[in-house]
């Protein structure tokens, strides 16, 4: 497939797996309701739980967040973290999915530096929902391969490119009250 064909499956609500910095993430459009509905059942995912936004850069994320909600003396901060493997919990805007901030009124957040994902996400202009390729509850896959034989009909699109080699998932920070929820 062509790479503009990655464009399309976002666009016309497939579920797509990608590389992250340290495992393969499976993702959908964030403003494609039934494509998220369609990414919770794939996983056997909670609702409640919500899920991770991944953009290239801050300006993806603002329709999704509540920036008005961030402490100036916070922003800077939330800011110097990125880009790179931290998700942050910012305000949720009063708008968003609740099948994308689950129970909360936050939303899990990460700009990344992976090429591939900074690529994507400049050319359909918007983050792409992240979950980690696995069942939920499962061990997750580290590459393609080990992706395909986990869904070996089941996924739109299959992005062959590879982590960045960390060894551990992305850390999660409460972006407010600067809590680490998992190292």
């Amino acid at each position: 497939m062509s790479e503009a064909s990655i464009i399309d499956v976002f666009h016309q609500g497939g579920i797509i797996a990608y590389p992250t910095e340290a495992v393969f993430g499976l993702g959908c459009d964030p403003d494609n309701d039934q494509a998220i509905n369609k990414l919770l059942a794939l996983k056997n995912r909670s609702r409640d739980k919500g899920l991770i936004l991944l953009a290239g850069n801050y300006s993806q994320v603002l329709p999704y967040i509540d920036d008005s909600a961030i402490p100036q003396d916070k922003r800077f901060i939330v800011l110097s973290r990125w880009p790179g493997p931290i998700t942050q919990i910012l305000p949720a805007n009063k708008n968003l999915s609740p099948l994308i901030s689950g129970i909360f009124k936050t939303v899990a957040v990460r700009i990344t530096n992976h090429p591939d994902i900074v690529q994507l996400c400049k050319q359909t202009g918007k983050p792409i929902i992240s979950t980690s390729a696995n069942l939920s509850g499962e061990p997750t896959a580290n590459t393609w391969q080990e992706v395909k034989q986990l869904f070996p009909q089941q996924l739109d699109y299959i992005l062959k490119g590879q982590t960045l080699g960390l060894t551990k998932p992305s850390t999660i920070i409460n972006a407010i009250s600067g809590a680490v929820i998992r190292p």
